[in-house]
This record gives structure tokens, sequence and C-alpha cells, in this order.
């Protein structure tokens, strides 16, 4: 079991800022950081996914949006050892050289055709020098770092065991049962980290304010005081402060911040709301990542589905019947109810749209729980359910290679058929 705890350390990270804009920051500043002349040119190769999810989302400390004052920012910030938090300490005098190098038109981005969903390829050139770093499959792992054509030492490892990978909901459970409360206190930091930002979310005027207007009462508001809908508007509460650009660091799951929000907040909000204490919490949490992080092998890093909504919400879910007392059997049965709702959930980019999708799977991973509290669940007549609870999972993959294959494109070209959309 103990390969689940290095997965736990490995896919639940801090992150400042959407993790694909910032995943081009960090390749940007890696080459960079190779170069001693003044930079003539950056140009970047993307995946079609990367584009779509860096499109229309708040850059933390610049007010601005997009890939290109991400990509310029890197070029200058020259702190790639720290990764995902790159914009950590964002100061103005760095701002306005990013904004002064796209003033002066040095960055060109094109989309790369290749099979890989997470793929950022970026190229700075000086007078007489070129620097190229390339990331793939996850949002931090160094494909290729060269100067000048010979490879640099990156300092990285190699992938982990993402590919032989083998979990199932049997061993997650068995794991957050048996595991020393010590092991998985760590994930209490995140639960504040996250904590944070919705309570930033809920105070703030942040992109479509869904869990804000969600919590005030209000003539307008038909939402009541409940326990569902506090729990639902702290989670969409922390995804609207985080997609409209806010500088808070979040806590990710399987390389997403909004995923790490979906699936921890909910269990974060009725842990408080119950009465529980730590060591309960902590084991609720293990489960909602592990379960995330399960579901998201199967739909893929990046995807034409909605990973904070399938994936976060079926994490979430697990989490929920957990704390509710809930057996082995009835969290299957709630992966099942979540799964037969959400399934169809479609990615369309990181924007303020995230915290609406958010809303409706937590709403979703609510309702599924209490169906499976009273030990309902979908059987084998319905749709994509199969009996077992690993084949419907399984058949989350099979849905994006087979049913959604041209769906991103699509989804993409749509985007890209807006006007003032660049």
């Amino acid at each position: 079991m103990s390969n689940l705890l290095e997965i736990l350390h490995k896919e639940v990270v801090p992150a400042e800022g959407c993790t694909e804009p910032i995943a081009v920051a960090y390749a940007v500043s890696l080459a960079a950081e190779l170069l001693e002349e003044e930079i003539t040119g950056i140009q970047l190769h993307l995946s079609g996914n990367i584009i779509k999810n860096a499109m229309g989302v708040g850059i933390p400390g610049t007010g601005q949006t997009g890939l290109p004052i991400a990509a310029a920012l890197g070029a200058v910030v020259g702190r790639s050892h720290k990764e995902l938090e790159i914009l950590s300490g964002l100061t103005p005098n760095e701002l306005k050289m990013a904004n002064d190098l796209l003033d002066r038109k040095l960055l060109k981005v094109e989309i790369k055709d290749t099979p890989e969903k997470l793929y950022i390829e970026a190229h700075v050139k000086t007078e007489n020098h070129t620097a190229t770093a390339i990331l793939a499959k996850e949002h931090t792992y160094i494909e290729y770092l060269a100067l000048d054509g010979k490879k640099a030492d990156c300092g990285k490892p190699g992938l982990s065991d993402t590919e032989a990978y083998e979990g199932s909901v049997d061993r997650i459970f068995e794991f957050i049962s048996t595991a020393p409360f010590s092991d998985l206190s760590f994930l209490l930091e995140g639960a504040r980290m996250n904590k944070a930002i919705s309570d930033e979310g809920l105070r703030g005027d942040y992109g479509l304010q869904v869990g804000k207007k969600m919590n005030q009462q209000s003539a307008v508001n038909l939402f009541g005081n409940d326990v569902a809908n506090r729990i639902i508007a702290a989670t969409a509460a922390a995804s609207d402060a985080r997609m409209d650009g806010s500088a808070m660091p979040v806590m990710t799951t399987a390389g997403s911040g909004n995923q790490g929000i979906a699936c921890t907040l909910p269990v974060i909000s009725l842990a408080e709301l119950l009465g529980k204490d730590e060591e309960t919490l902590a084991r609720a949490l293990a489960l909602s990542n592990l379960v995330t992080v399960h579901i998201k092998h199967y739909i893929g890093r990046l995807s034409p589905l909605c990973g904070s909504g399938i994936a976060g919400g079926v994490g979430a879910n697990s989490g929920i019947i957990y704390l509710m007392g809930g057996s082995l059997e009835q969290i299957k049965h709630g992966i099942q109810n979540t799964i037969a709702s959400l399934s169809g959930m479609i990615c369309d980019g990181a924007n303020s749209t995230c915290a609406l999708k958010i809303s409706t799977s937590t709403n979703t991973a609510i309702q599924a729980a209490t169906l499976a509290m009273n030990n309902i669940a979908p059987t084998t007549k319905d749709g994509v359910i199969f009996e077992e609870v690993e084949d419907t999972i399984r058949n989350m993959e099979r849905l994006v290679q087979e049913g959604l294959a041209d769906t991103d494109k699509t989804i993409l070209n749509i985007m890209l058929s807006k006007g003032g959309v660049k």
C-alpha cells in the first residue's frame, strides 16, 4: 500500500494560478534560465488541451488573462525551482518587464499536432542562442531541456509510477482505513490552504460569484442556508477566486487546482459542520484525493471531460460518505451514482464557468451520497454502469478514447471562432 502514500505526496501539491498557463510559464522559465543574452523571441508549440485550458483564465497578480502574459512572465521571473508556484511573489517590475516583452511582439504560439494531451514546447531565443524546454504528460515533467541542441541537466527524475498505476477503490479504502494518521496528516495543510481561498471567494467579488451569491440570503436567492447549499457555496467560491486570478495558493490534485478544490472542499466543509476531528478529516481527504486520482488515471490528465466535475465530484462523494459513516459498499454505490449523473460533463477550458461546473458536481456528490447511504445505486440495466465499480470507472476511458476522440478539437474551434479570442 505504500505506493498509494507516494501517489498522495506526488499528486497533492500546491500551485498558484491555473496549472496549464502556469506550466507554460514554468517551461519558458526553464529555457530562459539557460540564456545570458537579451531575449529576442519566444515560440510555443502547445497541445490543443493546453491552449483550451489557458485561454480564458486569470493569471495571479496581473489582472490579465491567458497564455501571453503567463509565457512572458516565465521569461522574466527566473525561478523555475518553484515549479507550479513560479509566480508567487510576483513584483510590479517583473509584470512591467513581461508586458514590455509582449509589446515588442516577441511571442508566437502554435498548436502542436500531437496525440499527447499535455504537451508544452518552449523555444526561447537570443541573438546567438536558442534554449528549448519540453514538458509532457504531467505539468512539471521535463521531457527535454537543451541549449543549442545540447541537452542540459534538468535534475528531474523519470516519470513516476503513473503508467504502472494499479489502484482500485478496494485498495484505496483499505489504505486510508489502516495508514497511520501521521502519514496522512500532511493533507491537513492542503485543507487549510483550500479553506482560505474559499473564504476569500465568499468575501470578494470574484468571477461569476457563484459561491458568494449562493451564500447570500436575499430575495433573488432561491437557495436556503441548509447544509448542502453551504457546502456547495464554499466549494464554488474557491473556484470563483482561483479562476479570476487570485494570488492565493491552492492545493492541487492530479495536476489541477480546481480538482483539488472540487474533491476537498466539500469534505472539509462537511467535516467542520459535523464537528469531525483532524484524523477523521485526514482519512476522508486521503480517500477523496485518491479516488479523484483513480478516476483521472482513466479519463486522462487533460481531457474533453471535466476532470474537476467528474473526477473531483466522485472523489468528494467518496469523502462525504466516509464522513457520514458509510461502508465500502456504500462508497461504491456513491461512485456509481455520481458517474451516472456527471459522465457527460465536458471541459471547455479553464475559465469563470468552472465554478458553475464545480457547484453542479458538488450538488451531485451530495445527492449521490444521500442515495448511497440509503443503499440505492444504478444497476447494469442503466447506461454506462456495470455491476463492478472498477468496470464502470474503466468505461470513462473508453468514453474518452472512442466516443469523444474529436470533442477537444471541436470545443477549441468553437472557442477560437469567437471574436476577440486570441
